[in-house]
Protein backbone atom coordinates (compact mmCIF):
# COMPACT_ATOMS: atom_id res chain seq x y z
CA UNK A 1 0.00 0.00 0.00
CA UNK A 2 1.30 2.75 -0.98
CA UNK A 3 2.07 6.15 1.84
CA UNK A 4 -0.71 8.52 2.02
CA UNK A 5 1.57 12.12 1.11
CA UNK A 6 -1.97 14.29 1.15
CA UNK A 7 -2.64 17.04 3.13
CA UNK A 8 -3.29 16.36 6.60
CA UNK A 9 -5.87 18.84 7.38
CA UNK A 10 -8.04 17.28 5.50
CA UNK A 11 -7.90 13.86 7.45
CA UNK A 12 -7.95 15.56 10.68
CA UNK A 13 -11.21 17.06 9.33
CA UNK A 14 -12.71 13.88 8.31
CA UNK A 15 -11.91 12.05 11.60
CA UNK A 16 -12.38 15.53 13.61
CA UNK A 17 -9.28 15.27 15.58
CA UNK A 18 -6.08 16.79 15.66
CA UNK A 19 -3.39 14.71 13.59
CA UNK A 20 -0.58 17.01 14.45
CA UNK A 21 -2.15 17.64 17.95
CA UNK A 22 -1.77 21.13 17.86
CA UNK A 23 -5.79 21.57 16.88
CA UNK A 24 -5.06 24.16 14.03
CA UNK A 25 -6.00 21.80 11.75
CA UNK A 26 -9.72 21.86 13.15
CA UNK A 27 -9.41 25.66 14.38
CA UNK A 28 -10.89 27.61 10.95
CA UNK A 29 -12.50 24.33 9.70
CA UNK A 30 -14.37 21.87 12.67
CA UNK A 31 -15.94 20.28 10.05
CA UNK A 32 -15.45 17.19 7.21
CA UNK A 33 -14.02 18.23 4.03
CA UNK A 34 -15.18 18.53 0.74
CA UNK A 35 -18.38 20.18 -0.57
CA UNK A 36 -21.05 18.81 1.59
CA UNK A 37 -18.49 18.45 4.72
CA UNK A 38 -20.75 20.72 6.73
CA UNK A 39 -23.44 19.05 6.10
CA UNK A 40 -22.84 15.69 7.02
CA UNK A 41 -24.79 15.01 10.21
CA UNK A 42 -25.72 11.39 11.93
CA UNK A 43 -24.86 8.74 14.43
CA UNK A 44 -22.26 6.42 13.84
CA UNK A 45 -22.73 3.02 14.16
CA UNK A 46 -20.44 1.04 16.94
CA UNK A 47 -18.41 -0.06 14.09
CA UNK A 48 -18.22 3.39 12.42
CA UNK A 49 -17.15 4.60 16.07
CA UNK A 50 -14.47 2.11 16.20
CA UNK A 51 -13.54 2.54 12.81
CA UNK A 52 -13.15 6.12 13.34
CA UNK A 53 -11.12 6.09 16.68
CA UNK A 54 -8.84 3.53 14.47
CA UNK A 55 -8.21 5.42 12.00
CA UNK A 56 -7.86 8.34 14.33
CA UNK A 57 -4.66 6.81 15.75
CA UNK A 58 -3.03 5.62 12.64
CA UNK A 59 -3.28 8.62 10.93
CA UNK A 60 -1.69 10.55 13.53
CA UNK A 61 1.18 7.86 14.45
CA UNK A 62 1.73 8.04 10.21
CA UNK A 63 1.16 4.40 10.06
CA UNK A 64 -0.32 2.21 7.24
CA UNK A 65 -2.55 -0.56 7.64
CA UNK A 66 -0.66 -3.46 7.89
CA UNK A 67 1.88 -2.01 10.14
CA UNK A 68 -0.66 -0.86 12.75
CA UNK A 69 -2.30 -4.54 12.76
CA UNK A 70 1.14 -5.88 13.21
CA UNK A 71 1.85 -3.32 16.24
CA UNK A 72 -1.87 -4.24 17.67
CA UNK A 73 -0.77 -8.18 17.76
CA UNK A 74 2.34 -7.27 19.58
CA UNK A 75 0.65 -5.62 22.14
CA UNK A 76 -2.04 -8.07 22.36
CA UNK A 77 1.12 -10.52 23.31
CA UNK A 78 2.31 -8.16 25.98
CA UNK A 79 1.27 -8.20 29.80
CA UNK A 80 -1.69 -5.83 30.71
CA UNK A 81 -3.78 -3.78 28.98
CA UNK A 82 -3.80 -4.37 25.03
CA UNK A 83 -4.99 -0.56 24.19
CA UNK A 84 -2.20 1.08 26.67
CA UNK A 85 0.32 -1.52 25.51
CA UNK A 86 -0.60 -0.28 21.87
CA UNK A 87 -0.13 3.48 22.37
CA UNK A 88 3.23 2.63 24.17
CA UNK A 89 4.43 0.70 21.31
CA UNK A 90 3.37 3.35 18.73
CA UNK A 91 5.41 6.13 21.16
CA UNK A 92 8.24 3.97 20.51
CA UNK A 93 8.63 4.18 17.28
CA UNK A 94 11.93 5.87 16.44
CA UNK A 95 9.74 8.78 13.63
CA UNK A 96 7.71 9.50 16.72
CA UNK A 97 10.39 9.76 19.40
CA UNK A 98 12.65 12.05 16.82
CA UNK A 99 9.12 14.25 16.63
CA UNK A 100 8.79 14.12 20.66
CA UNK A 101 12.28 14.78 21.01
CA UNK A 102 11.77 18.27 18.58
CA UNK A 103 13.92 17.42 16.03
CA UNK A 104 11.03 18.38 13.45
CA UNK A 105 8.03 19.77 13.81
CA UNK A 106 5.82 17.27 12.56
CA UNK A 107 5.88 13.71 12.41
CA UNK A 108 6.05 13.58 8.56
CA UNK A 109 9.39 15.78 8.98
CA UNK A 110 10.66 13.20 11.43
CA UNK A 111 9.93 10.35 9.47
CA UNK A 112 11.70 12.18 6.49
CA UNK A 113 15.31 13.04 8.93
CA UNK A 114 14.96 9.23 9.61
CA UNK A 115 14.66 8.36 5.81
CA UNK A 116 17.39 10.63 4.88
CA UNK A 117 20.11 8.96 7.56
CA UNK A 118 20.11 12.06 9.98
CA UNK A 119 19.31 10.22 13.12
CA UNK A 120 21.15 7.68 15.25
CA UNK A 121 20.57 5.42 17.88
CA UNK A 122 23.36 4.61 20.32
CA UNK A 123 25.92 6.15 17.71
CA UNK A 124 24.68 4.39 14.85
CA UNK A 125 22.79 5.81 12.02
CA UNK A 126 19.03 4.25 11.71
CA UNK A 127 17.15 5.43 8.64
CA UNK A 128 13.97 3.18 9.49
CA UNK A 129 10.82 5.11 11.12
CA UNK A 130 9.34 2.30 12.43
CA UNK A 131 12.60 1.07 14.41
CA UNK A 132 11.26 0.25 17.57
CA UNK A 133 12.96 2.48 20.24
CA UNK A 134 14.44 0.69 23.50
CA UNK A 135 13.86 1.82 27.28
CA UNK A 136 17.90 3.66 27.52
CA UNK A 137 18.80 3.96 23.66
CA UNK A 138 20.07 7.29 22.86
CA UNK A 139 19.01 9.15 19.79
CA UNK A 140 20.53 11.87 18.32
CA UNK A 141 21.29 13.87 15.12
CA UNK A 142 24.12 12.45 13.21
CA UNK A 143 27.16 14.64 14.43
CA UNK A 144 28.10 16.48 10.80
CA UNK A 145 24.45 17.13 10.23
CA UNK A 146 23.77 19.17 13.83
CA UNK A 147 23.78 22.25 11.74
CA UNK A 148 21.07 21.14 9.80
CA UNK A 149 18.46 24.19 9.55
CA UNK A 150 15.75 22.24 9.57
CA UNK A 151 16.51 20.85 12.55
CA UNK A 152 17.59 24.14 14.46
CA UNK A 153 14.20 26.08 13.54
CA UNK A 154 12.33 23.29 15.05
CA UNK A 155 14.21 23.48 18.18
CA UNK A 156 14.02 26.63 18.55
CA UNK A 157 9.98 26.18 18.98
CA UNK A 158 10.05 23.38 21.64
CA UNK A 159 8.45 25.03 24.94
CA UNK A 160 7.90 21.38 26.62
CA UNK A 161 9.22 18.21 26.35
CA UNK A 162 7.46 15.15 27.49
CA UNK A 163 8.91 13.69 30.84
CA UNK A 164 9.54 10.06 29.45
CA UNK A 165 12.87 11.34 27.63
CA UNK A 166 15.52 13.72 28.77
CA UNK A 167 17.06 15.70 26.52
CA UNK A 168 20.95 16.81 26.28
CA UNK A 169 20.70 20.49 24.59
CA UNK A 170 24.69 20.19 24.69
CA UNK A 171 25.12 17.22 22.80
CA UNK A 172 21.94 17.32 20.88
CA UNK A 173 21.15 13.97 21.77
CA UNK A 174 18.00 12.88 24.23
CA UNK A 175 17.82 9.70 25.86
CA UNK A 176 14.42 7.28 26.12
CA UNK A 177 14.47 7.09 29.76
CA UNK A 178 11.36 4.96 30.45
CA UNK A 179 7.96 3.94 28.33
CA UNK A 180 5.02 7.01 28.46
CA UNK A 181 2.23 6.30 31.47
CA UNK A 182 -1.20 6.81 29.81
CA UNK A 183 -2.13 10.55 31.26
CA UNK A 184 1.24 11.47 29.76
CA UNK A 185 -0.47 10.56 25.92
CA UNK A 186 -3.59 12.14 24.23
CA UNK A 187 -6.61 12.17 26.23
CA UNK A 188 -9.08 12.70 23.18
CA UNK A 189 -7.80 9.41 22.16
CA UNK A 190 -9.85 6.25 23.07
CA UNK A 191 -7.80 2.72 22.82
CA UNK A 192 -10.62 0.74 24.06
CA UNK A 193 -12.45 1.13 20.79
CA UNK A 194 -9.77 0.02 18.91
CA UNK A 195 -9.69 -3.21 20.80
CA UNK A 196 -12.89 -4.00 20.33
CA UNK A 197 -12.34 -3.22 16.49
CA UNK A 198 -9.69 -5.89 16.29
CA UNK A 199 -11.56 -8.41 18.51
CA UNK A 200 -14.34 -8.13 16.28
Amino acid sequence: MARYTGPNYKRARRVGFSIEETGKELARRPYGPGQHGNDRKGKLSDYGTQLKEKQKVRFMYGVNERQFRKTFEEARKMRGSNGENFLKLLESRLDNLVYRIGFASTRRGARQLVNHGHVTVNGKKVDIPSYRVKVGDVISIKEDHKNLKVVAESLAKVTKRVEFINYDENKMSATYVRLPERNELNADINEALIVEFYNK
